[in-house]
């Protein structure tokens, strides 16, 4: 075998076998579901899991400069304001199109970004205040996986080199004991130990992002970015690499932001999934509330647009929301509601009013001034009442709900019911008892 030539670790004791299938060449080609389901099941949601990390308010505006006159011309608002959770020993999904500000909230944790504005709580220090000295420390419990697993290695050092790095700069073992940890991390993520001498050239492309994992575990981290880890490969290899995920999760306790386009992907890791458009979450929820019942546009349409085989199969298939126009241009965002240029049920008070992220079930919240289900989004906005459009401003009361029912960080014990429009209250758990009505708001005038 030449230098050029990886062995094919697929089905060695080194790496998951490869199953043994018959391929049809008449039948669908296999999806995603398929394949990581037959050894892994669903991650599983754990609501009463301690937050490991908390955003609260987290901006990120890149100065836009003349290129004529070295001054600040315009700001892109990459990031605008966003609030969540990850749980420990969790996961949260971050979804959207290109351009909506996921790999640039994934930089800004861990600190590859200095924020415009907010607050980054782990395990009691901000991470958006702290000195490059003080956060050097912190970087050994937040690591991240990168996107390419082409541009992410260093194609000069072998392998054993950049699996070493962050052994080395942190001094984690003693020089004498580098190698066998190096050899030991190729182990666990399924690579043949003894290839620590070759270099990211030799490796295929699910191999190279395996020792993306490896570089990324090598420090025992508590939370790990996943910025669209397995985008770049096929969809077996997506299936091996995600199961890999969820052992390394299960047996080390590791909390993950997996940031992803793939829905598919994202629902089989994620229990909790938050939706971005323009550096806005726009919906976040738990994983049966955002797929089964998406209440804004903009969620909608994204699933929408995801491919179901088996519907094409027996000759079903959903209907499409297509979206007209483009992204709007994070300089010169639109006014009031992001979303409001491509969105189908759009009026007056979506230009007026920036819709707040209102909590509205006990895991479940949304910023759309026409909450609903598909295909039964209200005439009226259910924002009004809490908004207090009566010319005046906004009342004192009105506020006061507001604020109960659109918390900034986590899930509060009440929200606002679309159905009764009143303020509700019930258990925070999954599942459990049914809600009691609480505080009623204003009656409209």
């Amino acid at each position: 075998m030449s230098a050029q030539e990886p062995e094919d670790l697929e089905g060695t004791e080194f790496g998951p076998p490869a199953p043994a299938t018959v391929v049809d060449p008449a039948a669908p080609p296999p999806e995603f579901e398929e394949l990581v389901a037959s050894t892994h099941t669903a991650a599983q949601l754990d609501p009463t899991a301690p937050p490991v990390l908390s955003v609260r308010d987290l901006k990120m505006h890149f100065p836009l400069k003349s290129p004529l006159v070295r001054r600040t011309v315009g700001l892109v608002l990459a990031v605008d304001g966003i609030s969540f959770e990850v749980p420990a020993g969790g996961s949260l999904g971050l979804v959207g199109e290109s351009g909506c500000g996921k790999s640039t909230t994934g930089q800004l944790i861990t600190r590859l970004y200095k924020p415009t504005h907010g607050s980054m709580m782990f395990e009691g220090q901000d991470l958006a205040t702290v000195s490059r000295k003080q956060m050097k420390p912190l970087r050994r419990d937040v690591q991240m996986i990168f996107q390419d697993p082409y541009s992410s290695l260093n194609p000069r050092h072998t392998v054993g080199a950049i699996v070493a790095t962050p052994l080395r700069t942190h001094k984690v073992v003693p020089n004498n004991q580098v190698l066998s940890r190096v050899q030991e991390l190729l182990e666990v993520v399924g690579l043949n130990p003894e290839h620590y001498n070759r270099y990211p050239n030799e490796f295929s492309g699910g191999q190279r992002q395996r020792i993306g994992i490896a570089r990324a575990l090598a420090l025992q981290p508590k939370l790990l970015v996943a910025d669209e880890p397995v985008s770049a490969l096929d969809v077996s290899i997506q299936a091996q690499v995600v199961n890999l995920l969820q052992d390394l999760q299960k047996e080390f306790g590791i909390a993950y932001l997996f940031i992803a386009h793939d829905l598919a992907i994202v629902r089989h890791v994620c229990p909790e999934v938050a939706v971005m458009y323009l550096g806005k979450i726009v919906e976040i929820a738990d994983r049966e509330s955002l797929y089964e019942h998406a209440h804004h546009p903009y969620t909608q349409a994204l699933l929408s647009a995801v491919p179901d085989v088996k519907q094409a199969a027996i000759g079903g298939r959903r209907e499409r929301i297509r979206l007209t126009g483009d992204v709007p241009s994070p300089i010169n965002p639109p006014s009031g509601c992001r979303f409001r240029t491509r969105c189908p049920i759009a009026q007056e008070i979506c230009a007026r009013h920036e819709p707040p992220l209102v909590q509205i079930g006990p895991r479940h919240k949304v910023a759309c001034h026409f909450a609903g289900e598909l295909g039964h989004h209200p005439a009226q906005p259910v924002t009004s009442r809490l908004l207090a459009e009566d010319g005046a401003g906004r009342s004192d009361e009105a506020a006061r709900l507001v604020a109960e029912v659109a918390t900034d960080v986590g899930y509060a014990d009440s929200w606002f019911d679309l159905g009764s429009q009143t303020v509700v209250s019930g258990a925070r758990k999954v599942g459990g008892e049914s809600p009691v009505p609480g505080g009623n708001l204003p009656p409209e005038t």
